[in-house]
């Protein structure tokens, strides 16, 4: 669903009308200001309010975590405790089980690429000896990139916590490398399912929540990263966030989409939120991305503005005085929600304007 709020200010003349059936401007055409109309009252009036103008467009989203990727075996095997989806997982704990072995995530912005063993040198290592000095292993152990006697005690160490065979050595099927904890937020392969490096066995996010939300081609003005949106949940909360950037279509499939996962075209944008939020992904929230925005500007409704008459042309607003009306020269800006800016040397907040019938 989407529901767009402001208008463009060039709108302005087709909504402006003639306040009233003798609101008819003498002047304009040499320049000078309109004179009085000396016509009846208008048929309504509003006040010209100093306030805050903002263009926006509202679509649905759906709250989701941020980052999602897919997790391949390393090696052949079967699964034989499959991921468990909605389960965040952390340091040392086990994605899944291969082959009867746990898999178990470390820290790290370094693929698992190789095993490691005694004798190797790389960042790799530096990245395992870190993970095994805050898991509680590192005792003896100097964090450097070479894996040597320490290093191998260690794991061994850390090995037999796990109930694994004591080797030393840390094979490329026996870890999985992520930045940090992760959210599976899919399970790919079921318990007994042979899997391999082709296969995706689990699909792990940020345990950073986002909302996804489609717009349309039209808006990529949008989706230009920094954007600011205002997401309200189901709970009625209202929480700030900021477009981080455009989703690849798989993902945005992979991720529920609009209506479940279904194609659809247009551009998915993931927003960063600035707050907490407890509801669980995949409601359905209502996101409000900001285009404009203008403060303290004076505002009335677009239905008082009035088209003049003349070469001069431009825009006017009837200013009522008791039982007496004028004709004034405004300049007209941004629109949003049914409200224009207006300016001019004559306008002053708490003026009441005249206000065609609708």
């Amino acid at each position: 669903m989407r529901r767009r709020t402001g208008l463009l200010a060039a709108g302005a003349s087709a909504a402006a009308a003639t306040v009233g059936a003798t609101a008819l401007l003498v002047g304009g055409g040499d320049g000078r200001a309109p004179r009085a109309d000396g016509g009846s009252l208008p048929p309504a009036t509003a006040v010209v309010a100093r306030t805050d103008l903002v263009q926006s467009t509202t679509v649905d989203g759906r709250l989701d975590f941020e980052g999602r990727r897919a997790v391949k075996s390393a090696v052949e095997g079967t699964v034989t405790v499959a991921a468990e989806q909605g389960r965040t997982v952390g340091r040392g704990e086990a994605l899944y089980e291969l082959n009867d072995k746990p898999v178990t995530l470390l820290y790290g912005p370094v693929p698992m690429f190789r095993e490691m063993k005694k004798g190797d040198r790389g960042s790799d290592v530096l990245q395992l000896e870190r993970n095994l000095r805050d898991l509680g292993y590192g005792g003896g152990l100097y964090v450097d990139v070479r894996y040597d006697a320490a290093t191998e005690a260690a794991v061994k160490r850390w090995q037999k916590s796990l109930n694994r065979e004591p080797t030393g050595s840390v094979g490329r099927g026996d870890v999985v490398f992520q930045p940090a904890a992760v959210k599976v937020v899919g399970a790919d392969a079921a318990l007994a399912d042979q899997v391999g490096p082709e296969k995706a066995v689990v699909t792990v996010a940020s345990t950073k929540p986002v909302v996804r939300a489609q717009l349309d081609e039209g808006d990529v003005a949008l989706t230009a990263r920094g954007t600011r949106v205002e997401v309200t949940l189901p709970s009625g909360k209202t929480v700030a966030g900021k477009v981080s950037g455009t989703v690849a279509a798989e993902d945005a499939q992979a991720g529920g989409g609009q209506d479940g996962g279904s194609a659809q075209s247009g551009i998915t944008v993931e927003v960063t939120l600035d707050g907490r939020v407890s509801q669980d992904t995949k409601e359905t929230v209502s996101v409000r991305f900001v285009s404009e925005s203008r403060k303290g500007v004076l505002a009335v409704p677009v239905e008082a503005v009035v088209a003049l008459r003349g070469e001069s042309g431009g825009y006017g607003l009837q200013i009522v005085e008791g039982t007496a009306t004028r004709m004034v020269r405004a300049q007209t800006g941004m629109t949003a929600d049914g409200r224009i800016e207006v300016s001019g040397p004559e306008l002053r907040e708490g003026m009441k304007v005249g206000v065609a019938k609708q």
